[in-house]
């Protein structure tokens, strides 16, 4: 039947129900969803806004038989009631559509075993489809994750949501441009309706262009001042003019990837390919400009959203198909008064429009609206762009810093205001510093095959693991390369708690899961589990004011290293937090976890009580040079998918001889002769010209490693590198040199030398 219903259908549409969060939809007769829990634990609840006829049947489930009847929205019902951020987003999202009581109170509600492969609508509707949930507690394991829904419609899901109410919208056919007025502080949202489709986009000072002059953005200035291609959302966001003056801000990017650096098409570029007479977007700028008395041009340096190109080693500068896909978007704000055009791009002529030109759509919001910055980022290539996300913490360290990145799909500080990365380095070494982890994965393993599943997946003994206790390992590959290395929680002993780099080993472990066979839920717990790292010889001193801890849980002054505690803040009646004598920094430290809702108190409370021990924020590039100091790895840096445990110097997790059992990769890793592993060192770098990642390592005219990261370190007073050395250059003491520009015109001496570079018998972090 379903076959039949796909013809029927044209357009596929697909959305992403984020956890304790709903998604509304308008759905026609014939027409017919699909609903699946990304870890098969989620339920949904469907909340029908509105109907043709409410007294004939809405729907029919075609699947397993499913009998669903309305009843009330109980998980809908808790969420709406419920105190923080998703009840408040969940009820103002509510009170938009306008769902009563009435439609909470006759859900169909639909279990994570019985979510529908397919619901046939019989009528026309708008309908809710709701991933309710509670919070979940520290020492809880089942937290709110997502639900796909597939649309199988009769007509395109079109352009997306609007952002919000626009003021204006302009439609830009394909092979087309038009021209749109926009004030100072007003947004300007560019849609690919139809994906693959290039956009050149102008802006002219409005102000100005009266006066007879022609300030318009440029793409030289901006890359000038900016230090990157294209800007995106953050510190460096702002197009300028000729003056290197701000015009415009780029506030969200779905896409990432679009062209600075080349013409809008032109007559020319076409009749050197032998197209004559072809339409280009430098005549219809031409012409679109015309009415302002703006000259023509025989080519526009315009920015090209959504054209993809890229540079070669060699120099060429080439193009492909467009990343963007349909709905995707560049939404940018006005400094001041403008002119703007847009085009659609013409190009049918190689893959710069993936060969078929369609439409641009362009929004346009009041300056009154709010927009968040963020990045699209996704996991796995196939699916649905996520934006970039702020952590519990975001609204106290926004507070300290405009120094942010994106990371892993969140914004983190790289460095305070007031402060600065050395500073914010030596609170850590000599005192305490606080700083925003949460970007680490958090994943629930829970089940009866818990303890057996994850001896299998990870290269560590977790057999020997008792409760309370973490353990720092390396996940790889069949080949032996390590797709990510954690920490291990043993939670109870059902349920573990891995705690990664990577989104994808969520993904990961689920597929390990169901190939294996092995009894266990893998869910991702990252959003209701945010976690500040407080590292530094005062730390213990600091949370042991402020950490209640029952009879039953350990203390912070006993706590071990590598071991956890439950408690609560202050007192029993305070909010729920698990303390973690873990961190990144080779010093005596902690991590702090709670759930988001409370992120901005604890914040607080340990910067309140922190003060009298010297506390500092710190941000991630003082937290690089303390575990370079502290010898500890770093993904795409001393790892990747081609290393394993043993290159990327954490042997130690990997022990073949005193643990007998199999692990993904271990047949691998045991077919390797350890004589011909190249091995991480550490390098002491003669010279104060900087040696960077990926900067290759000679000892004579060929070369015999790489850096794989490199700081200037305060307190040896040097340059510092770790490396990953051929065998026969492994020797302590061994004089390399490090190749800069093509690697034989500069040398810079360097020394090779023992990890960790600070403290190597690592008897501060235990103390």
């Amino acid at each position: 039947m379903y076959e039949s219903l796909k013809t029927a259908t044209k357009f596929i549409n697909e959305y992403r129900i984020s956890g304790q969060e709903a998604l509304r939809l308008k759905v026609a007769e014939g027409e017919f969803i699909s609903v699946n829990s990304i870890d098969g634990c989620q339920s949904g609840e469907l909340l029908v806004v509105s109907q043709v006829d409410p007294e004939a049947p809405l729907f029919v489930i075609d699947s397993s038989n499913i009998d669903v009847l309305p009843t009330q929205a109980i998980q809908s019902i808790k969420l709406l009631n419920s105190d923080g951020q998703a009840g408040a987003k969940f009820k103002q999202n509510l009170q938009r559509w306008q769902v009563g009581e009435k439609v909470l109170e006759n859900a169909y509600c639909f279990s994570s075993e019985i979510l529908p492969t397919g619901v046939t609508f019989l009528q026309d509707a708008v309908i809710v489809m709701v991933a309710a949930a509670e919070n979940m507690a520290v020492d809880e394991h089942q937290p709110p994750t997502e639900l796909n829904l597939v649309h199988y419609a009769h007509a395109s899901s079109g352009l997306p949501e609007p952002l919000a109410k626009p003021v204006q919208e302009i439609r830009v056919p394909h092979s087309s441009a038009r021209t749109y007025e926009v004030k100072a502080g007003q947004w300007i949202q560019i849609i690919d309706v139809q994906g693959k489709q290039s956009s050149d986009f102008i802006a002219f000072d409005k102000a100005q262009l009266k006066d007879g002059q022609e300030v318009m953005i440029d793409g030289t200035a901006t890359r000038t001042v900016m230090g990157l291609t294209l800007p995106q959302p953050g510190l460096f966001s702002k197009f300028l003019d000729q003056s290197q003056q701000t015009m415009l801000e780029v506030v969200q990017d779905t896409v990432g990837r679009h062209d600075s650096f080349l013409f809008a098409c032109s007559p020319k570029y076409y009749e050197d390919q032998g197209y004559f007479g072809h339409v280009s977007c430098t005549e219809n700028f031409n012409n679109a400009l015309r009415a302002y008395g703006i000259a023509p041009r025989s080519g526009w340096p315009a920015i090209n959203f959504f054209f993809n190109t890229y540079a070669e080693p060699c120099g060429t500068i080439g193009f492909a198909e467009p990343w963007s896909r349909p709905g995707d978007y560049v939404l940018l704000r006005a400094n001041r008064d403008l002119l703007c055009a847009s085009s659609a791009c013409p190009d049918d002529i190689d893959p710069a429009n993936g060969w078929q030109p369609t439409d641009i759509h362009v929004r346009i919001y009041d300056d009154s609206e709010s927009f968040p910055r963020s990045i699209a980022y996704r996991t796995i290539p196939e699916e649905l762009s996520r934006m970039t996300k702020q952590s519990g913490f975001h609204s106290r360290t926004t507070k300290l810093t405009k120094h942010f990145a994106e990371y892993h799909g969140y914004w983190v500080a790289t460095e305070y205001e007031g402060w600065g990365a050395n500073t914010e380095y030596l609170a850590c070494r000599e005192k305490v510093a606080m700083i925003d982890l949460t970007p680490l994965r958090k994943f629930e393993v829970v089940g009866p095959d818990a303890e057996v599943f994850m001896q299998y997946a990870v290269t560590r003994n977790v057999r020997r693991m008792s409760i309370g206790e973490i353990v720092y390992s390396a996940i790889c590959n069949e080949t032996g390369g390590m797709i990510d290395d954690g920490t291990l929680f043993k939670m109870s002993d059902q349920a573990y708690r891995w705690v990664c780099g990577d989104p994808y080993t969520g993904k990961w472990l689920r597929e390990l899961a169901a190939k294996t066979g092995h009894n266990v839920k893998v869910r991702e717990s990252t959003d209701q589990l945010h976690n500040i790292a407080v590292q530094g010889p005062n730390s213990r001193a600091l949370l042991q004011e402020i950490v209640w801890t029952p009879e039953h849980q350990t203390s912070v002054e006993e706590l071990a290293w590598f071991h956890f505690t439950i408690g609560r803040v202050q007192e029993a009646t305070g909010f729920p937090i698990m303390v973690s004598r873990t961190g990144y920094t080779g010093e005596l430290g902690f991590e702090v976890w709670c759930h988001p809702d409370d992120a901005g108190d604890l914040w607080d409370l340990i910067w309140e009580t922190g003060q009298k021990y010297g506390i500092a924020p710190m941000g991630f590039d003082a937290l690089d040079k303390l575990r370079i100091e502290a010898g500890l790895i770093f993904a795409e840096h001393e790892f990747c998918p081609r290393t394993n445990p043993f290159e990327a110097g954490i042997g130690f997790t990997t022990p073949l001889k005193t643990n007998d059992e199999d692990f993904v990769g271990r047949q691998a890793i045991e077919r390797q002769s350890p004589e011909s592993r190249h091995k991480l060192m550490g390098l002491e770098v003669k010279s104060n010209d900087p040696v960077h990642h990926g900067d290759e390592i000679y000892h004579g005219r060929f070369p015999v490693g790489v850096v794989t990261s490199a700081t200037f370190s305060p307190v040896l007073k040097k340059q510092i590198a770790l490396c990953r050395l051929a065998p026969d250059f492994t020797e302590i003491g061994t004089d390399l040199e490090v190749g800069q520009l093509d690697g034989q015109q500069k040398r810079i001496p360097a020394k090779v030398v023992s990890l960790p570079f600070y403290d190597p018998q690592r008897t501060r972090v235990r103390s």
